[in-house]
C-alpha cells in the first residue's frame, strides 16, 4: 500500500491514523511517500492527496473512508 502524503496536511494525518487501526485486521505494508518529492506526483495527486494505493490501483483520495478501504483490503486477503 502506498499513501501519497504532503507536510502539514490535517487529511494526511487522519488517513494515516485511519490505515494503523487496519493493523491488526490486515498484513498491511505502507509505504508513505510525500508527493513534493517528484513534480509527477505534484501534479496527479496535487488536489487530491491523501491517496491510498493498493497494487497500482488508486482505491480512495481525500477523505479516506475506513469501510471502503477495508472493504478493498478485504478483497485483496480474499
Amino acid at each position: 500500500m502506498i499513501l501519497y502524503t504532503k507536510k502539514e496536511c490535517p487529511l494526511c494525518d487522519e488517513a494515516k491514523e485511519l490505515i494503523e487501526t487496519l493493523y491488526h485486521d490486515y498484513d498491511i505494508v505502507i509505504r508513505e511517500k510525500d508527493i513534493y518529492e517528484e513534480d509527477e506526483l505534484i501534479e496527479r495527486y496535487g488536489l487530491m492527496i491523501p491517496v491510498v494505493e493498493i497494487d497500482g490501483e488508486e482505491v480512495d483520495y481525500g477523505k479516506i473512508d475506513l469501510f471502503s478501504l477495508s472493504n478493498r483490503l478485504q478483497k485483496k486477503k480474499g
